[in-house]
């Protein structure tokens, strides 16, 4: 996991739990002040979202403690490697892409963040600029031309 993708586990941990929790508990203390539980539709919603949200904590908790930090700005070389951001264009179309490999947890294809064990990462893996790579993607083969590498 990058610094970045550890940090915005960090914070949506501490957000979870210091003020998603108190809200949670004074949601469902006010609900249960409405009297009858068997019947109270606001008392069950709000023990529903407390346990979706204490779930994701543990869920959080569980990620950052068995997390793998790899500071990708002291990474070099001309090989592929998870952090590596690769500008690639497509053979096809000539359109160009710029993706870095990251972790599972903090991929975001609309960032341009792909996850290590994607089917265009683990191509790219070990290559380098000017190598050729073929894709199997949802729609067929496509095939990418490596431009540049970076580690930032």
């Amino acid at each position: 996991m990058t610094p970045a993708g550890y940090q915005a586990l960090s914070e949506e941990l501490k957000q979870r739990s210091s003020e998603e929790r108190p809200r949670i508990i004074a949601a469902i203390s006010e609900a249960r002040a409405h009297g009858d539980l068997s019947e109270n539709a606001e008392y069950h919603a709000a023990k529903e979202q407390q346990s979706l949200n204490e779930g994701r904590i543990s869920e959080l908790e569980d990620k950052l403690s068995r997390a793998e930090v790899i500071d990708v700005t002291k990474m070099s070389g001309n090989t592929i490697k998870f952090g590596a951001t690769v500008t690639m264009v497509d053979e096809d179309t000539d359109e160009e892409k710029t993706y870095q490999i990251v972790g599972d947890v903090e991929a975001d294809l609309k960032k341009g963040k792909i996850s290590l064990s994607s089917p265009i990462a683990r191509a790219l893996i070990g290559k380098q600029v000017e190598d050729s790579v073929e894709v199997m993607a949802p729609g067929g083969s496509k095939s990418y031309e490596i431009l540049e590498i970076k580690y930032i």
